[in-house]
């Protein structure tokens, strides 16, 4: 936290000085901001467009498609434009908080003054941030999780990603998002076993998730994930999600005895539609909705 005081109050003081003092920014005052909000998701072979922005030579580079920087015009670069939401989808993935307007100031002096390289040696920027976990007695919050949302998630499931619309409509680009219940829920809040989001990044519901694997998440990751989702799925101030008792939900895996999808109790009732005679062992798929109890109140149930 207090790096990141001290870098708000530098560009601050970059901005107060006005234009004059645009020739002095240069890529070491921008690389810090990079490396904390940026090289989670623009790194490595799987960098959105190709865009990577772990060096100075690969932010000039830009992406696939055009370059991200115009030397001496701010406002004609999509990469101020991606920073202020003026081009959609607005950067970073893992905003609200989005840059601050002092943070984006640094980025449009240092293109206004002519994109100064500076002293620091492109080497010494790491790729990717480490996966971090809260100290003993502390829980997982979204913060901890959010990273491997936006670094392989987000480029497919945002309003305009690499797919166009998000695939069945998921959106992972934000906590509202992934909670969100509308359609059906993908995160059981308490119950990893019970989220459809688990299952997929697991290959327990199919397509595995992410589409572009392999590689898909490591081990760490999916267990960083089911961690934070059993403490609660709390949100970044550490508060848990409520308990979408009654929502829908859509999971696959192999049916067991007794009637569990793995080691998800099912309830199955008179109203329960049974198709295609799944029996023990089968892949099935399951239809129905979350009760209080912990269990799926199975609606439909078909082998696949």
């Amino acid at each position: 936290m207090g790096e990141r005081l001290a870098r708000i109050i530098l560009c601050s003081w970059f901005l107060a000085q006005g234009p004059a003092l645009a020739q002095t920014v240069s890529y070491d005052d921008i690389q810090p901001i990079l490396q904390v909000r940026c090289v989670m998701c623009h790194a490595g072979e799987a960098a959105p467009l190709g865009l990577r922005l772990t060096s100075l030579d690969e932010l000039l580079k830009g992406s696939v498609s055009r370059p991200v920087v115009n030397s001496g015009d701010p406002a004609g670069s999509e990469l101020i434009r991606r920073l202020k939401g003026q081009s959609q989808p607005r950067m970073p993935m893992t905003g609200p908080p989005f840059l601050s307007d002092a943070e984006i100031g640094v980025f449009e002096q240092w293109i206004a003054g002519g994109l100064q390289p500076g002293s620091r040696p492109p080497s010494v920027m790491v790729e990717s941030a480490p996966l971090q976990r809260p100290p003993a007695g502390q829980p997982l919050t979204y913060n901890h999780v959010a990273p491997i949302f936006a670094s392989r998630c987000v480029k497919c499931h945002s309003t305009n990603g690499l797919m166009g619309s998000a695939p069945e409509g998921l959106l992972l680009s934000s906590y509202a998002a992934i909670l969100d219940r509308h359609e059906r829920v993908r995160v059981v809040p308490g119950a990893s076993a019970a989220s459809e989001l688990v299952r997929r990044i697991r290959g327990q519901s199919l397509p595995q998730m992410p589409y572009d694997g392999p590689p898909f998440l490591s081990d760490e990751e999916i267990q960083l994930i089911i961690d934070w989702i059993d403490q609660g799925a709390r949100d970044a101030n550490g508060q848990p999600a409520p308990s979408p008792v009654g929502s829908r939900v859509r999971l696959q895996g192999r049916l067991g005895e007794g009637w569990t999808l793995d080691s998800v109790p099912l309830v199955l009732g008179p109203g329960s539609r049974i198709d295609k005679s799944p029996g023990v062992g089968d892949f099935v798929e399951v239809r129905g909705r979350w009760s209080q109890d912990g269990r799926v109140l199975v609606e439909r149930i078909r082998r696949r």
